[in-house]
């Protein structure tokens, strides 16, 4: 697994520690709903999004190397991607998240190959 892809980007202002659940998350072009759990783990640091009515309540596990910004005044998460990129993402699995290489080998793959696109 690429460590650039489960690790927040240094220039994101995200702290080690900072309780991330329930700030609002927005996609290059929009909102695109609020993190319902997250992990700052090394090798493995993720948000999960609750994507709420916009996709019918999908929840969406986003390694933190997607994350581009946080800002803690407005409580809000600015991730590198699209709407559309994220609503064609792996749902999220509760069972598979932890722990689980090959699951975060598939979710590693996706969120690579649209990133390059």
């Amino acid at each position: 697994m690429s460590d650039h892809m489960w690790g927040y980007q240094p220039t994101s202002g995200h702290t080690a520690g900072a309780d991330l659940t329930g700030y609002a998350v927005e996609a290059t072009d929009g909102s695109i709903g609020k993190v319902d759990k997250h992990s700052d783990d090394v090798g493995s640091a993720y948000i999960v999004v609750d994507t709420g009515p916009w996709i019918f309540g999908k929840e969406v596990l986003l390694p933190a190397g997607t994350v581009k910004g946080v800002d803690t005044e407005h409580r809000t998460i600015f991730v590198d991607l699209a709407k559309e990129q994220i609503k064609n993402s792996p749902e999220f699995d509760k069972q598979k998240h932890a722990g689980d290489p090959v699951y975060h080998a598939q979710i590693e793959s996706y969120y690579i190959g649209h990133r390059l696109r």
